[in-house]
């Protein structure tokens, strides 16, 4: 499993995912969730991705592969909603080709979160389901989790705001994140985070978070410590 949320706000867009896809008692298996598609000063198109493993990695080499071919492409597209087309596309072909040689009951399914910036337009962010279809991010409710978002969920919900800064809404992000690994064994360090500065057209803003990380440490004890206080402070009952 796995857990990636991603934010679309006034001044850009923010990406965070964790890489652990298998967890057990002697086996922890990482791979990095996040994917960039960008051309210099033309197009970045972020991918984030959650689900069965052989799928998405079907799906991204394929996206890879088709690049600049005459096939539809991320690089080809004119808008983000056309790229969140090609990746539903893409990935209805990879479970319908993947499940018709399958002789179980396996969940094929992934989903996705497609964001970034197209000349011409805003940045913008989909979420893009099993099935294939998708949805838009609004101001109105401007983040997307996919994974095992339940943990990481209320932090959100209070804080997030399409007008807040960028560096805000990742730190933000990282508290997410850190209630999702204490809460969950199969989310887990290293985390992807990308800040990306609308019309920028650059993804230099990304940053790898280990387990020596001592930001992301401090942050997730001071917000522990800050909860506890505030429980304590919180007004007494009449039982």
């Amino acid at each position: 499993m796995t857990y990636c949320v991603a934010m679309a706000l006034k001044d850009g867009l923010v990406f965070a995912a964790d890489s652990r896809t298998n967890a057990g008692v002697d086996q922890i298996a990482t791979y990095r969730k996040l994917h960039k598609f960008t051309v210099d000063g033309e197009r970045v198109i972020i991918l984030l991705s959650a689900g069965n493993l052989a799928t998405t990695q079907s799906v991204i080499s394929l996206l890879k592969m088709r690049l600049g071919s005459d096939q539809p492409n991320l690089f080809g597209v004119q808008s983000l909603y056309e790229a969140a087309t090609v990746v539903g596309n893409t990935s209805r072909e990879v479970v319908r080709r993947d499940s018709g040689q399958s002789q179980g009951k396996v969940d094929f399914g992934c989903s996705f979160i497609v964001g970034g910036q197209v000349h011409g337009e805003p940045p913008r962010l989909f979420l893009v389901y099993p099935e294939g279809n998708f949805i838009e991010c609004t101001p109105d409710t401007p983040y997307f989790q996919i994974g095992e978002t339940k943990y990481g969920k209320p932090i959100l919900d209070r804080v997030i705001d399409y007008d807040l800064p960028l560096e805000q809404a990742a730190k933000c992000a990282l508290i997410s994140l850190d209630s999702t690994i204490r809460s969950n064994l199969s989310v887990g360090l290293p985390l992807d985070v990308l800040l990306y500065d609308r019309n920028s057209f650059c993804t230099a803003r990304q940053f790898d978070i280990t387990e020596d990380n001592v930001y992301f440490r401090a942050l997730g004890e001071a917000w522990s410590v800050g909860l506890r206080q505030a429980f304590s402070e919180l007004p007494e009952m009449d039982w």
